[in-house]
């Protein structure tokens, strides 16, 4: 079942924001069951993180975890009105939890020991879903 989640996860992904499958893929054509793609080519492609939200191109922010299409057209209008804070990111309902290690506003700049890609591997990664007993033991 989760195969099947992050297939739809990587096709979305290839559809939607631009990635090619070999970005997406970790090691000989598989996709990482326990983190989504995203994020997954997000902690392999650490140098192009931390993002400054205020400078960069709207196809690389909608690349960061917790930030969608929707949400990065709606952050590039605002720069044009004025600088992107940390507030405005919570107000547009981004996933904080996920994007926070990988941005930079005018008023936040991750700490570095929270950007390493084990660490936040880690923190990220999806939690098991508990399994339901069956009715029979």
């Amino acid at each position: 079942m989760m195969r099947e989640h992050r297939l739809y996860q990587a096709d979305f992904l290839l559809r939607g924001y631009g990635f090619t499958a070999g970005e997406l893929l970790s090691g000989p054509g598989d996709l990482a069951l326990d983190i989504d793609p995203k994020l997954a080519w997000a902690l392999g492609n650490r140098q192009v993180f931390p993002l400054d939200l205020n400078k960069a191109d709207a196809a690389l922010i909608a690349r960061v975890p917790g930030i969608g299409i929707r949400t990065t057209q709606r952050l590039v209008e605002l720069r044009m009105q004025r600088r992107i804070r940390y507030e405005d990111l919570a107000r547009m309902r981004c996933i904080l939890a996920k994007a926070k290690p990988f941005i930079i506003t005018s008023d936040y700049h991750p700490p570095h020991a929270e950007t390493t890609s084990e660490f936040l591997h880690h923190q990220l990664r999806d939690r098991p879903q508990p399994q339901q007993m069956g009715l029979w033991g």
